[in-house]
């Protein structure tokens, strides 16, 4: 039997923006609730990034992360894991801050660099509560997420060697499966690997069935044993593909970084909101899901006693 599902919940993330959903958390208060609130739903483990409380803007500064990381590790026992993915354009030094400043049990890491298109948002708003947003998503019309081999070697080395820091490898195409093969070929990073198969976002693989059970194919032949494997998909194939990994023994990631919405045309009042969907319906398919003592085991993480916040 497959073990129980590991839910990942990523509450606000660096693309979308305030105008898109009130439901977004932007303050350190929305996000350290959310966080806490998602746990309580069943996620496991919560992938953070921060945001300016005043505009909603994607922050990279640590102050920002230590007004809500102590006060979700003092509320629920969820694995904690911060983006090292920031929010888009910033530098590699820039994303690295808050994971170096903290420590975390997890940190995420996109393995290679790719095309990252949301322009097309732009579409769908009329107007915006901010001057920073249709910026923002403009931008990305000319924009390349940069994680070369070189700041591959750099962040494993510098967050798992220097911190003791597992990683959330974001796999959004098949070549990044390949890249951390290659990171694992030259003995930077011990098992077990969790590997993150991101689909739907423009510029890296599309939101197909058949690419994900590609994808995990080949992750079977690069990984065998020593992986663990989770699935999210951007907007409206988020619950469809996390109920897919959930059907072929995989783990899954929800949260309104992923999809604002939670049905059709329905935005989500909360993250926990979409923790207990998917949940119900891991549940309703005969399976259990993941409490955080399961995921620091399979993940054989450092534990929360050794975080710097």
């Amino acid at each position: 039997m497959p073990e129980p599902v590991i839910i990942t919940c990523a509450p606000t993330g660096g693309i979308h923006t305030p105008t898109m959903s009130p439901h977004l958390p932007v303050t350190p208060e929305e996000i350290a609730q959310a966080s806490v609130e998602a746990a309580e739903a069943g996620a496991a483990v919560i992938h953070l990034h921060a945001r300016d409380p005043q505009t909603g803007r994607p922050d990279p500064r640590p102050e920002l992360f230590q007004q809500f990381l102590p006060r979700i590790s003092a509320a629920c026992d969820a694995v904690v894991n911060v983006s090292t993915g920031g929010g888009l354009g910033m530098s590699r030094e820039e994303r690295l801050r808050a994971a170096v400043a903290t420590s975390p049990e997890m940190a995420s890491l996109n393995v290679g660099s790719l095309n990252f298109g949301i322009f097309p948002m732009l579409e769908r708003y009329e107007s915006w509560k901010h001057d920073w947003e249709p910026e923002f998503l403009e931008m990305t019309r000319d924009f390349v997420f940069k994680n070369t081999f070189a700041d591959l070697e750099y962040i494993v080395k510098e967050l798992g060697g220097s911190h003791g820091t597992r990683f959330e490898f974001e796999c959004y195409d098949l070549g990044h499966l390949y890249n951390l093969a290659w990171l694992i070929d030259q003995g930077w990073i011990e098992p077990p690997f969790f590997v993150q198969m991101v689909f739907g976002v423009l510029g890296g693989a599309g939101a197909d069935l058949d690419n994900l059970v590609h994808m995990h194919t080949i992750a079977e032949k690069l990984f065998g044993d020593d992986y663990e494997w989770s699935v999210l998909a951007a907007g409206r194939h988020q619950m469809p593909f996390a109920t897919q990994a959930a059907m072929l023994g995989g783990n899954l990631r929800v949260g309104l970084e992923d999809s604002l919405f939670i049905g059709p045309g329905e935005l989500a009042p909360s993250n926990a909101a979409q923790v207990a969907k998917i949940r119900s319906i891991v549940e309703s398919l005969g399976r259990t899901v993941a409490t955080p003592a399961e995921a620091r085991r399979r993940l054989a993480l450092k534990g929360a006693d050794r975080v710097a916040f």
